[in-house]
């Protein structure tokens, strides 16, 4: 008994544990459902907010969408305002300018008119002017060549008697030196003081005769040459003016000597004639002398494009160039001067050495060319 109430009593006391923990199951589901359903009614409500919040974002988006495109609307609306007032504003502009360019291209054409009418009347004014110009220069030319052929026949006139004088100088000269011939053209002949200061004076004299002329003749002459325009020549004779004032100086210098013989002889026209050692020198000099300044004298022509006429020259005519002393006579001397003078005209004229060549800073005629002209033997 004892021990079945020891068992009843420990069923008792199981069953009212498992009534407790039945109990506590229930109540925990109780409030496992409790807590469930207030979860599923905050998930609810927090549903619902989310569900306003994103109406209201939703709302407030399409709100600021609107704004956005009224704004854009109204930068649309004043960009096209912009547009059409610039436009109205450049177009004005180019009328404005396209009015101003008509206005500028009026005036230029008219400034252009104005112009073309001056410059065809100034035109007019010119040729008038020039025709005078022309008929004034045709009157001037005309009587400028009749003044130039008057001058040229007055030239005439004195180069003839000129050559007249030479030729009779020339004739009384030969006719002195025929009579000389027998006193002192002699071979071996013996000259002594004396006799050499009358040759002084006598052929200073001549020379002296043909100085004048010079002097007189050389303004003239040089206006010749200045009018037609002959530049090189003018520099060549006014190179060969001044040789002959020096060769009139050393004419005044010139020395003596105690003696001279006449040792050399030469054949000129069939006559023979003798003359010493410096007389034969003087005589080559002559040759040496003629060709170098007839050389210069046709480069010169041929520069200045001018006829070929070494008679024109003076030194030709004069042909006392280099005439330093008193060993021969003025005749012989120029003869053989105007012999150098015609060959060394022709090579300068023509830019050749024919006759001649260039040697130690001269032009000088060749030995073999003064033997055919000057035949000279030593006795």
């Amino acid at each position: 008994m004892g021990l079945s109430l020891l068992l009843g009593i420990s069923i008792d006391a199981s069953a009212q544990r498992r009534d407790k923990e039945d109990k506590k199951q229930d109540q925990k589901q109780t409030q496992t459902q409790n807590q469930n359903h207030g979860q599923q009614v905050r998930q609810q409500n927090q549903e619902r907010r989310d569900q306003r919040q994103a109406q209201q974002q939703q709302v407030q988006q399409q709100r600021q969408q609107q704004v956005y495109a009224q704004q854009q609307q109204r930068v649309q609306q004043q960009q096209q305002q912009r547009q059409a007032q610039d436009a109205w504003r450049q177009q004005t502009e180019n009328a404005a300018r396209q009015r101003q360019e008509a206005q500028r291209q009026n005036q230029v054409q008219q400034q252009q008119r104005v112009y073309q009418q001056q410059q065809n009347e100034r035109q007019r004014r010119d040729q008038s002017n020039q025709q005078q110009q022309v008929w004034a220069s045709q009157q001037y030319q005309q009587q400028q060549r009749a003044q130039q052929q008057r001058q040229i026949q007055e030239q005439q006139r004195d180069q003839a008697e000129q050559q007249r004088n030479r030729t009779q100088q020339q004739q009384q000269t030969w006719d002195r030196n025929r009579q000389n011939n027998n006193d002192w053209n002699r071979a071996g002949q013996r000259i002594d003081r004396s006799q050499q200061q009358a040759w002084q004076r006598e052929r200073y004299n001549q020379f002296n005769n043909q100085w004048q002329n010079w002097s007189r003749m050389q303004n003239q002459r040089q206006q010749e040459l200045q009018r037609d325009r002959r530049n090189n020549y003018l520099r060549y004779q006014q190179r060969y003016w001044e040789r002959l004032r020096q060769d009139q100086i050393r004419l005044q210098q010139a020395r003596y000597y105690d003696y001279l013989v006449n040792d050399y002889r030469y054949n000129r026209g069939g006559q023979w004639y003798y003359t010493s050692s410096y007389g034969a020198q003087m005589l080559r000099n002559a040759l040496n002398n003629g060709y170098e300044q007839g050389f210069y004298a046709g480069q010169a022509d041929r520069q200045d494009g001018w006829q070929f006429d070494y008679q024109d020259s003076d030194a030709y005519n004069e042909a006392l160039y280099g005439y330093d002393s008193y060993y021969v006579g003025t005749d012989e001397y120029s003869y053989y001067f105007q012999q150098g003078f015609q060959r060394g005209y022709e090579d300068g004229y023509y830019g050749r050495y024919q006759y001649g060549q260039y040697y130690g800073g001269k032009y000088q005629i060749l030995g073999s060319v003064i033997g055919t002209i000057l035949d000279l033997a030593h006795d």
